[in-house]
């Protein structure tokens, strides 16, 4: 993340975000496929770590890092690149991401639990989760989507509304402004 100023001297934190060029490896269409997308490629990757399936489908268009499915009805040809060229500064866009894995977490970061009390006699209840469960309602048993203790990040997070405050196709860059889900060298997908 930066902070970039307009022409008024208005600042805005921004993230940089790297482009490359998104080649179409294949169209799909409705009466062949039953849905209309394209599939898209970028990044470079060494001829000897693809799989020959892969490189029959890709042919000549080159060895890609990664392959992605965009659902779209817009018309594209195999080969056509996808550039920074579709946005526009101003604009708002919707960007999709893994966020940071944060590892095995209690119930007070993961979930928002405010702990039990210090006082009526609790010596080391102050991040313990409580009751998780009664006699009744489901019989002894830890009800389904009981909030616990486990496995915290590491989701596909989608945030909405985000601007576009500059963009340089000569560098490859977009600076979209707030923060965006994720670590430095996350794969990002935005959508105009």
């Amino acid at each position: 993340m930066t902070q970039v100023f307009d022409e008024a001297g208005i600042v805005y934190p921004v993230t940089v975000v790297k482009t490359s060029p998104n080649i179409v490896t294949q169209v799909k269409t409705k009466d062949r496929d039953g849905y209309e997308a394209i599939q898209v490629g970028f990044g470079v990757r060494k001829e000897k770590n693809i799989n020959k399936a892969q490189k029959g489908h890709c042919k000549d268009l080159g060895n890609f890092e990664v392959m992605r499915e965009i659902r779209t009805s817009e018309v594209k040809n195999v080969g056509d690149a996808l550039d920074l060229s579709q946005f526009v500064e101003g604009e708002k866009i919707t960007v999709t991401a893994i966020s940071k894995g944060k590892g095995f977490q209690g119930v007070v970061k993961r979930h928002g639990f405010h702990g039990g009390p210090r006082s009526h006699g609790q010596k080391h209840s102050e991040r313990e989760p409580g009751s998780i469960s009664g006699g009744n309602r489901e019989g002894g048993r830890v009800p389904k989507g009981m909030r616990m203790a486990g496995r915290m990040g590491g989701d596909s997070i989608t945030v909405q509304n985000l601007k576009v405050v500059q963009i340089d196709t000569e560098k490859g860059e977009i600076l979209i402004k707030g923060a965006l889900p994720g670590r430095r060298g996350t794969l990002v997908e935005i959508k105009a």
